[in-house]
């Protein structure tokens, strides 16, 4: 009788507590409790972040056990993220992974964060082919990556400065929306029209940058106050969808660029901001027009989760690749150290 390959999961790179149970390579379950306390804060505050992880995780992990009607004892191996994130964060997830490894005498894998996004795709149909370009956005992190197998990827492009998340969210501050921005843009954008232009980074390459264009805005919000002291509200929608136009211009023509270099036509987009619904739009029709094989996760796997942990770490079960019990969190492990 097939032994069933157990992998329980843990993610913890940011805000969110997360736990999942994969088996055979397929999620069985996938849980996550978010941190709303940050809202009042306008940003995550990393300290208050690690303090929650520590009251969630038992929690969590106890229910992604019992949705997936799976016992400790049945656990093959344990994945938690590695890096990137934030220190205290990562530390909460890393700890409890090594500790229950120990417990249990099984193996540990370290998971890379950003390749986990991308390795949301292979959670449900239809899937990837290899290689495939994977435009990853999210809060903290823009690039577009090669993705050569399960384990290999390159970084064809990435921001240099600001992350197109944190755009949308620094945008929608200058406007007067809450933390995050980025849903409310994207709600307000559809009721509005993108008639006003703001100055978009020209840099060479695959490479973004979102600072320049985060300064357009406000100096256009500063100088169109001044001539009339209610010009936001009284264009609020419009501005919504001028930015995120804006924002999803520059995310898609270095998408396009990359696929013109590479020649690859599968295409795939993850992360948080691959939940907007401009973005998913523009890129359906960019895909009908290339003839382009656009792959887009389901939503629950856009955001952080441990669903996505557990899939990278599937990959790397096959091939054998664990950690030791020395192994610590790196706030800024970079992707191709991974």
């Amino acid at each position: 009788m097939h032994h069933k390959m157990t992998i329980l999961a843990i993610e913890s790179s940011c805000d969110d507590t997360s736990a999942a149970v994969l088996v055979d390579g397929i999620v069985l379950s996938n849980t996550t409790s978010s941190q709303k306390i940050h809202e009042q804060y306008g940003g995550v505050v990393p300290e208050v972040a690690s303090r929650q992880h520590h009251i969630d995780i038992v929690p969590v992990v106890n229910h992604a056990m019992s949705l997936a009607e799976c016992q400790f004892k049945t656990i093959d191996a344990i994945a938690f993220t590695r890096g990137p994130g934030l220190l205290g964060s990562l530390l909460v997830g890393a700890s409890f992974a090594k500790a229950l490894a120990l417990a249990l005498d099984k193996p540990l894998i370290e998971v890379h964060h950003m390749k986990a996004h991308i390795m949301a795709h292979f959670i449900d149909e239809p899937k990837p082919n290899f290689p495939f370009l994977c435009l990853t956005v999210s809060g903290g992190h823009t690039q577009i990556v090669k993705v050569n197998s399960g384990t290999k990827m390159v970084v064809l492009g990435q921001t240099i400065d600001d992350a197109a998340g944190e755009a949308f969210d620094k945008t929608g501050k200058m406007l007067g929306l809450g933390y995050p921005a980025g849903p409310e843009i994207d709600k307000r954008a559809k009721l509005g029209k993108a008639v006003f232009t703001f100055s978009e980074s020209k840099l060479p390459g695959l490479d973004f940058s979102f600072s320049g264009f985060k300064t357009s805005v406000l100096y256009f919000l500063q100088k169109e106050k001044k001539k009339d002291s209610d010009f936001i509200d009284k264009n609020l929608n419009d501005l919504c969808a001028s930015i995120q136009n804006a924002i999803i211009h520059m995310l898609v023509s270095k998408l396009k660029q990359a696929a013109t270099q590479t020649g690859i036509t599968e295409i795939a987009i993850a992360g948080g901001v691959a939940a907007n619904s401009g973005l998913r739009t523009t890129l359906l029709t960019m895909a009908n027009e290339l003839s382009w094989k656009l792959y887009v996760p389901d939503i629950q796997y856009c955001t952080d989760n441990a669903g996505m942990i557990a899939m990278a770490a599937w990959f790397k079960f096959q091939e054998g690749d664990f950690s030791d019990l020395a192994t610590s969190p790196d706030p800024r492990w970079a992707m191709d150290e991974a």
